[in-house]
């Protein structure tokens, strides 16, 4: 499903990544580890087109999305690609169920199928009673379930996590990862998750490993 061909970044004299590659199949769960500074997020961000690289080529789906750009790149990304990342960035004046459909009213989709499938999202992550909540009567742990629900909402070819449990406690974190699992089994969804966390990464299919910008 995604192929990264030596990809290589800078940022001024720094080389953060030196000819990264790697293949995630359909339906993978794989966990990049490392210690900070080893490049993980910034891979992580170049593959979900939200970073550009020096060199290299991406492809999602035989998608060559580093030859895209401007609206197709920004059309691309909203409809094959979810994100979840350390803080839930919720839209505090919007109640969870709005703030999980606004990808898809993004992209068009202000229908009565967007509305069932939020509500079925929710539903799965145990979020049913809780649709009209704000961000800020939710727990840490809904909230970033509420942030999975709208990574999932426009049915993404993949699901880039980065630090997804980084601002959970050690239970929350352990709980959102089995979700990762079950998510997986029931909508054959694949996950690439960035964590410095070795024990919950090694819940993963596959974990790969980095350092100073390489995998190793």
């Amino acid at each position: 499903m995604l192929i990264a061909k030596n990809i290589v970044k800078r940022y001024g004299d720094l080389q953060v990544l030196k000819g990264v590659g790697l293949e995630i199949k359909k339906g993978e769960i794989v966990s990049i580890a490392g210690s900070s500074g080893a490049g993980k997020s910034t891979l992580l961000h170049i593959l979900g087109t939200l970073d550009t690289a020096d060199a290299g080529e991406v492809f999602i789906n035989n998608t060559p999305l580093l030859q895209l750009g401007g609206k197709a790149l920004a059309d691309f990304r909203n409809k094959h690609i979810g994100f979840v990342f350390q803080f839930h960035h919720l839209l505090p004046e919007f109640t969870a169920f709005e703030n999980v459909c606004i990808p898809a009213w993004l992209n068009g989709k202000k229908n009565k199928a967007t509305e069932l499938r939020a509500n079925e999202l929710l539903g799965i992550l145990g979020l049913g009673e809780r649709l009209t909540n704000k961000p800020s009567e939710l727990s840490g742990g809904e909230q970033q379930r509420v942030a999975v629900a709208r990574a999932l909402i426009n049915n993404p070819d993949i699901v880039f996590a980065d630090e997804p449990t980084g601002n959970l406690d050690s239970a929350n974190a352990r709980e959102l990862h089995k979700l990762f699992f079950y998510l997986r089994d029931k909508f054959q969804q694949t996950f690439l998750i960035v964590t410095h966390n070795e024990e919950l990464a090694q819940l993963s299919d596959r974990v790969i490993q980095m350092k100073d910008g390489k995998i190793i």
